[in-house]
Order: C-alpha cells, then sequence, then structure tokens
C-alpha cells in the first residue's frame, strides 16, 4: 500500500503532523505523550510557555525532532491565525483546551462562563478559519459528560459542550472532506480536579470510581488512546465518541 492510500485509511501515525492545543496539562499533556510514541510529529500549543517548558523537559529526546512548540491563546483569532501560519499545513488537529466554570446560576460569574464560551466555542471556530489541513486529515474536538449527564452547578460546561458537538456536525459540512470528530470524557484524573477539588480530590475520585461500572476514574492516556483511534480511521466523521466508563448508565 502507498503512503498516500496509508494515510487515507488511517494505517498508522507514523510521520503524521498532529497539533495538540491544550498540551501542557491533562488530556492534552497524554495525547503529547501517545502520539509521540507512535512516531508522530507533534506541535505542542499552549498558553503558558512555562507550562510548555515543563512538557519540553519531559521529551528532551523528541524535542530535538519530533517535538515543537507554539504559545498561542486560543480565545484570540489573530493569535490563531498566527500560530497557523508558522506551523504550516497540518494533518490533525485536537483541541483539549478549557477553562472549566462551574457554580449555582445565582452565583455565576459570568464574565469567566464568556471566558468558557470563548475557548471552546470560539476557539473551534478559530482553528477551523485558520489551520490549513491535508484533505485526509481532521480536526477533533473535546465536550464531556455534562452535556449528557449534568450535575448541579454545571449549566455553562453543559451547555457550551452540547454547542460544540452542533458546531462539529456543521463544520464536518463545511471542512470536508477534512473529518471532524468529538471525544466526550467522563471523570477523569486530571489537574482539573485540583482546582475543583482541592484537598479532596483523592476521595472524590474514589468515590466516583466505585459508581462506575469499570471501576475506576479515567487517565488522560485512556482518552489519549481514543483520540488517536477517531484520527486513524478515516470513515469516522462528525461522530461523538464517549471515554466515560459507562457513566450514562449510572443513576
Amino acid at each position: 500500500m502507498d503512503g498516500k492510500l496509508a494515510h487515507v485509511h488511517g494505517v498508522e501515525m507514523r510521520d503524521a503532523r498532529v497539533v495538540v492545543i491544550g498540551a501542557s496539562s491533562g488530556i492534552g499533556r497524554g495525547l503529547v505523550k501517545v502520539l509521540l510514541e507512535e512516531g508522530a510529529l507533534v506541535t505542542a500549543v499552549g498558553r503558558s510557555a512555562e507550562r510548555l517548558a515543563r512538557l519540553a523537559d519531559e521529551h528532551p529526546t523528541e524535542a530535538h525532532g519530533c517535538l515543537r512548540f507554539q504559545t498561542a491563546d486560543l480565545t484570540q483569532e489573530e493569535s490563531i491565525r498566527a500560530t497557523f501560519s508558522a506551523i504550516g499545513e497540518v494533518d490533525h488537529v485536537v483541541i483539549t483546551a478549557v477553562t472549566p466554570v462551574y457554580g449555582a446560576i445565582g452565583e455565576l460569574d459570568m464574565a469567566r462562563v464568556r471566558e468558557l464560551v470563548d475557548c471552546k466555542l470560539f476557539g473551534a471556530l478559530h482553528v477551523a478559519k485558520h489551520a490549513r489541513f491535508d484533505p485526509a486529515g481532521s480536526l477533533l474536538l473535546t465536550a464531556g459528560i455534562a452535556m449528557e449527564r449534568p450535575g448541579p452547578g454545571s449549566a455553562p460546561i453543559a451547555a457550551v459542550n452540547a454547542g460544540l458537538v452542533g458546531l462539529m456536525r456543521a463544520l464536518a459540512v463545511d471542512l470536508a472532506p477534512v473529518r471532524v470528530n468529538t471525544l466526550s470524557p467522563g471523570w477523569v484524573d486530571t489537574p482539573v480536579w485540583d482546582r475543583l477539588a482541592g484537598a479532596g480530590k483523592e476521595r472524590i475520585l474514589a468515590e466516583h470510581a466505585r459508581r462506575l461500572p469499570v471501576g475506576r476514574v479515567g487517565s488522560p492516556r485512556d482518552v489519549a488512546l481514543a483520540a488517536l483511534a477517531l484520527m486513524e480511521n478515516g470513515f469516522v466523521n462528525a461522530s461523538v465518541l464517549e471515554v466515560d466508563g459507562g457513566h450514562r448508565l449510572i443513576r
């Protein structure tokens, strides 16, 4: 099978040009590791140069050829335009960045809610507008379980995640033949929980694990492997892949 046909059918990720936005933490950080293991050429994008530098320290060998870094703000169109102008053509872009906002309706900080919308919805639009994809490539968005199983205080993230799925379907039409898909993680052990739960993180995640059919919460690697499957399969398009350990089944 020649190289181009192999690429179309997603036989492997070796030498695939992949941009991970939100790469310096959590799911994005885990995805960078998995992609490097697969031999992809990765550009890690994040807002914090300091956090990207820590990511570089974790992969000193790959940084010489397989891993590049770009500092950019997903909420600012000009920043994303300049970033993709510098990167050039890509095979896949994965957006994992999020600015989580939770709280009772009567106590919501609406400025922070707008930041969430700017990050997840406008950010995806900025990428769709300015990224230069190989026609056999894909754009992968990240939503989450709150859009299907919202809990108390999750109205902002539930609404934005649901909107992201609608945007995915429209972009799959507008960007064709480039594929557009969405990951929907459930409870995953990432630094977001340090901010949400503080010292109670381990106890809360243990309680969540007992409720899930699989008996554990997810890891960034779990989600990264799901992302890899969506990038590799050239016939999956406009689809949402739940990576939630059966969260939708629990009462």
